[in-house]
Order: C-alpha cells, then sequence, then structure tokens
C-alpha cells in the first residue's frame, strides 16, 4: 500500500513539473520576438560604435590641418575643431536636427523634434541613438570648413559660422535628401536620389560653404607673389598631417557601413567599397603627382587617400567593389588637378578642403549613379545631376551670405599684423610649442584680402621650395 501510495505521488509531481516546464517551451513566436530583442539591441549597440568612430574623425580633422599649416597657428587649429563638435552639438540638438528630421509638409524643411523633443521618458529611446550617429555628420561637415579658411580668420567669426552651418545650412539640404530616415519627407530623396552616407549631403555642404569662406576671406599673406606666381607655404608637421588620415581613414569604416544603422550582412561590402576607393585614391594621386612634379608628393597622397573616401561616400552600399577601384582612383587624380585649379584662380585652401570635399563630393554622387549596381539609366544620372545642383546653389550662395554678413558685422579677418605674429598668440594668448622656436625661411609678396582691396606686402618669411601648395 505504502509502494502504491508513493508511485502515485510520484506520478502526480512529474506531471506537475512536465506542466510548469511545458509552459516555458519555446514557439516559432517567442523566438521570433527574442530574435528580434537581439537584432534591435544589436542595431543599438553598432550605431553608437559607428558613431564613435564618427566622432574620432574630429581628432583626425584636426591633425590634418595643423600638420597642413604653421606652427603658430596649432593651438586655433584645436580650438576650431573642439568648438566645431561643441557648439556643433548644442546647435544640432537645438535646431538642426529638428529642421533635418522633423516632420516636413513641404519636403524642404522640418518642422518637429526641436531640443530633441521626440524623446518621452519611458517611449522608444530610438531617436536617441539617431541624434547621435547624425550630430557626429553635423560636425563633419562643420570643420570641413575650418581647413580652407585656417591662419586668417578671426576666432570669434568663426564660432558664429559653426552655429550657422550645423543649425541651419546642413540640416535643410540634409532634410531634402534624407529627411525620411526619421520624420520627414524631403524632396530630393523623392526623386530616387542616391547618397548613402553623404558624398553631397556632408562632404559637398562643407566642401561648397569652405570654397564660400576661402573667397570671402582672400589668400594668405604670402601665398602669391606680385605677379601672382603660386608660393607654397608649407606645413609644419607633416607626420600628424599622414596620422591624421590614417585616423579618418578609420573613422570612414564608421562613417560608410554605419549609415545601415542596423547590424546586418549589408556591411560587409560597404568596408570592403571604402577600403579599396581609400587605397585607389592614394595610389593614382601619388602616380599623378609623381608624374607631373618629378616626386611622389606626400600632401598630395594624403589627400588622395582622403579623396577616395569622399568619393565612394554616396556610393558604398550601391556598387561593386570594383567599381569602388574605378571610383576612388578617379577621385585620386581629380583631387590632384583640383588643387592646382584653385591655386591657379587665387583661391588659398591650405589643406584641400574644397577640393577634396567639394569636388570629390560631387564626383561620387555622380559615380553613385554611373556604376549603381542595379543598373543606370538618364534619369539615374539626371537625379544625380540635380542633387549636385541643389548642393550648391544652396549652400554656397548660403555660406557665401553668411560669410560676408559676419565680415560686416564683426570683421572675418585677423588684421596682417595679427595673421604675422599667429592666431596663437593673437587670438588665444598661446603656444602650441613652448619649449621650441619656430623659424621660417624665404620670402613673401601678397595681394588680396575679404574686402577685395589690395593689401601692402608683407615681410613675411616662408618656404621658398616646394612641388604644390601645401593642401
Amino acid at each position: 500500500m505504502n509502494l502504491l501510495t508513493g508511485i502515485i505521488i510520484f506520478l502526480i509531481c512529474s506531471v506537475s513539473v512536465a506542466g510548469a516546464a511545458g509552459s516555458d517551451i519555446p514557439t516559432p513566436l517567442t523566438n521570433k520576438a527574442a530574435i528580434d530583442l537581439v537584432q534591435t539591441h544589436a542595431d543599438y549597440v553598432w550605431t553608437l560604435v559607428a558613431a564613435a568612430l564618427v566622432f574620432f574623425m574630429q581628432a583626425g580633422f584636426a591633425m590634418v590641418e595643423a600638420g597642413f599649416t604653421r606652427a603658430k597657428n596649432a593651438v586655433n587649429i584645436m580650438m576650431k575643431n573642439l568648438m566645431d563638435f561643441s557648439m556643433g552639438s548644442l546647435c544640432f540638438w537645438a535646431i538642426g536636427f529638428g529642421l533635418m528630421f522633423g516632420v516636413s509638409g513641404t519636403g524642404f524643411f522640418g518642422t518637429s523634434g526641436f531640443f530633441l523633443s521626440d524623446f518621452q521618458v519611458g517611449g522608444d529611446p530610438w531617436v536617441l541613438a539617431f541624434w547621435m550617429f547624425q550630430v557626429v555628420f553635423a560636425a563633419t561637415a562643420a570643420t570641413i570648413v575650418s581647413g580652407a579658411m585656417a591662419e586668417r580668420t578671426k576666432f570669434s567669426g568663426y564660432l558664429i559660422y559653426t552655429a550657422v552651418v550645423t543649425g541651419l545650412i546642413y540640416p535643410v539640404f540634409g532634410s531634402w535628401a534624407w529627411g525620411s530616415l526619421f520624420n520627414g519627407s524631403g524632396w530630393l530623396e523623392g526623386l530616387g536620389f542616391i547618397d548613402f552616407a553623404g558624398s553631397t549631403v556632408v562632404h559637398s555642404v562643407g566642401g561648397w560653404a569652405a570654397l564660400a569662406g576661402a573667397m570671402v576671406l582672400g589668400p594668405r599673406l604670402g601665398k602669391y607673389d606680385a605677379a601672382g606666381k603660386v608660393r607654397p607655404i608649407l606645413g609644419h608637421n607633416i607626420p600628424l598631417a599622414a596620422l591624421g588620415v590614417f585616423i579618418l581613414w578609420l573613422g570612414w569604416f564608421g562613417f560608410n557601413p554605419g549609415s545601415t544603422t542596423a547590424a546586418g550582412k549589408d556591411i560587409a561590402m560597404i568596408f570592403v567599397n571604402t577600403n579599396l576607393a581609400a587605397a585607389a585614391g592614394a595610389v593614382l594621386a601619388m602616380v599623378v603627382s609623381w608624374v607631373k612634379f618629378g616626386k611622389p608628393e606626400v600632401s598630395m597622397s594624403l589627400n588622395g587617400a582622403l579623396a577616395g573616401l569622399v568619393g565612394i561616400t554616396a556610393g558604398c552600399a550601391n556598387v561593386t567593389p570594383a567599381s569602388a577601384v574605378i571610383i576612388g582612383a578617379m577621385a585620386g587624380v581629380i583631387v590632384v588637378f583640383s588643387v592646382l585649379f584653385f591655386d591657379r584662380i587665387r583661391i588659398d585652401d591650405p589643406v584641400g578642403a574644397i577640393s577634396v570635399h567639394g569636388v570629390c563630393g560631387a564626383w561620387g554622387t555622380l559615380a553613385a549613379g554611373l556604376f549603381n549596381i542595379g543598373g543606370v539609366s538618364l534619369t539615374i544620372i539626371g537625379v544625380q545631376i540635380i542633387g549636385i545642383a541643389a548642393c550648391f546653389l544652396w549652400t554656397f550662395p548660403a555660406a557665401w551670405a553668411m560669410f560676408k554678413l559676419i565680415d560686416a558685422a564683426f570683421g572675418l579677418r585677423v588684421s596682417p599684423e595679427e595673421e604675422l605674429e599667429g592666431l596663437d598668440a593673437v587670438e588665444h594668448g598661446g603656444n602650441a610649442y613652448p619649449d621650441f622656436t619656430t623659424i621660417n625661411h624665404g620670402s613673401t609678396g601678397y595681394a588680396g584680402g575679404s574686402s577685395g582691396k589690395e593689401r601692402p606686402d608683407e615681410a613675411m618669411v616662408y618656404a621658398s621650395k616646394g612641388l604644390a601648395s601645401q593642401s
């Protein structure tokens, strides 16, 4: 009897345990929910890691600009790059993000989401991850201009520019091409415009704003002699500039693949395309400079890598690796001749920002249509050309007007005496190399300026030898 009772109790307990366990048995629905949750978490992590990589590009831009310019302006350059991101973050948070990704009834700009008002405590936090990824892009567009205006711009005027670019100029065009990534709906993306990661949206916006700034400012003292011949002003630290390019190359692995904002298999081809284009750009720029100047010129080669990266940014997700090599190679050739062209027409760009970002950004956007993996048509090419033209026609006049207003109201360029002494001392009371004495070699002569009036020649000393203008 006791044995029978024990067996009955055992069976009852077994059935109870089995029933309890049965309630936790995975089903197709619970499996899908779990997988979706893991994918969502992975998307967040990848997007934020990519944002961190793009943020690190600020260090790369700062190093490139400092290395390609003179030691007496290094502190000023670091301050500008610091403020690009700091002021840019606040302006993009307050105004820019809403203009770019807010609800739009016209397709021209957003009207909601200012001050990150789309975020609600306890609600979906994706807006925070998405904002973080987008703000580093806005800062990139702003910092591109710094290099083209280096060594002669008032710091106060530059701060105003940074606020306007990140709060207005960049977001408005961005809303045309990318608004639907969140709550917007841009007219340009509605046409089928291809710019996956920003050859035009980020880089050409920065490049055309840089062109406007360089034109309003005028060349640096000593850049041209009395006959208008280019006098190279060599950078003080090419190893620093080279390190900056390597950092930018690394950061681009967040810039392009991160634009998926999703942890998926698609990022593999984007990684490969990004790398191949940069490599091809560096090699072709080296070859062209070698043929043209008789030596493999380092600044051109470094800018060739950046040109390849800018060129592939638009089409990184929709071209094959072989096409990426062609796009990058062409960008490497274009950047050399573009730098020389702007030098000849007396537009002084110390780091080649206009050529790398503006010109090669336009090339990359066109190439995204020409080499589209799904096929090419006149409609696709036409839309790409419309996007390129729209970017220039919005950005350049807006930036020109902004710089002219800043110049009239506050002054945009430092005095000749301040430029000679260096912006580190006169603008910041600092010295990047207090334990060293900096000596420049050469002679000078200059005419031009923000007012368009001729400036008197100043007793300056520069390097008198070089293959091409330092860019």
